[in-house]
């Protein structure tokens, strides 16, 4: 069988430049100069101009007075896009905010996006500690968040397997779960909880529960839905917050049903 990530044998060699000149462009906050992007491109100078000068006409990149190049504004609108695509119908996003100005929680909903875990939408709650990677798009972790393990509990053994082998399982704090082994142990109590749970594993002090919105034989339409608050909280108010993020994740689902009703 091809493997689906393997180079094409198609491959457009010019657009396959222009996006590493953005992804290099896009590492460096205070800007480059078309020579450090060559050579962080490995490309030569006047090809790289020539990228350069297309990205720059189309509003991906902009050049400063000192002749570095940082990220243009196309770029945010191209993400917003993302954003909202990944969110769904706007009562989806109306859900969500309402589950997090009722508890006072972050929330977050998550699926599988090219066969990786990644957070496709949020809601800031007020008394949820601020997460800044914690935004749609975010990818990492799937093994240490309670919204990764809510979507890994929905593979099979091997499925889960090998997502591990592709991603690891990186320590974020002490207590990360590092090995398969345990990761097996925690989400059988998830499941057994009726409520994936972490404590610590992500960033210290903080704790994330999640529950499932929609199980779907597409693995890329399954959704989950996840909440952080503080780690104290979560030790005095577990049954109340698994209570609160099931009634919410059934917002959502009727949010999405509806929504893809009044589209079809």
């Amino acid at each position: 069988m091809r493997d689906p990530l393997a180079e094409p044998s198609d491959l457009i060699r010019s657009v396959s430049r222009a996006l590493r000149v953005l992804e290099s462009v896009g590492r460096a906050p205070r800007g480059l100069t078309v020579k450090q992007i060559a050579r962080r491109c490995e490309l030569t100078v006047a090809t790289t101009y020539h990228l350069v000068r297309t990205l720059a006409y189309e509003g991906y990149v902009i050049r400063r007075e000192d002749g570095t190049y940082i990220v243009g504004l196309e770029i945010a609108d191209r993400y917003r896009e993302l954003v909202s695509a990944f969110r769904g119908p706007p009562a989806v996003g109306e859900a969500l905010r309402r589950a997090a100005l009722d508890s006072g929680y972050s929330h977050y909903l998550g699926r599988f996006v090219g066969g990786r875990i990644a957070i496709t939408a949020s809601a800031e709650g007020a008394r949820s500690p601020f997460i800044d990677d914690m935004t749609p798009g975010f990818d990492e972790g799937g093994h240490a968040t309670a919204l990764g393990k809510a979507l890994l509990a929905t593979l099979t053994p091997d499925q889960r397997a090998r997502y591990l082998r592709d991603y690891g399982m990186r320590a974020f704090t002490p207590a990360t779960l590092t090995t398969p082994e345990a990761l097996e142990a925690d989400l059988a109590a998830g499941e057994r909880r009726g409520m994936q749970l972490e404590m610590g594993q992500f960033r210290q002090g903080l704790a994330c529960a999640a529950v499932l919105v929609i199980a779907d034989r597409d693995i890329e339409r399954r959704l989950v839905l996840a909440c952080a608050l503080p780690a104290a909280e979560m030790l005095t108010s577990a049954r109340v917050v698994r209570a609160k993020l099931t009634a919410a994740a059934r917002n959502v689902a009727e949010a999405l049903s509806a929504g893809e009703s009044a589209t079809a």
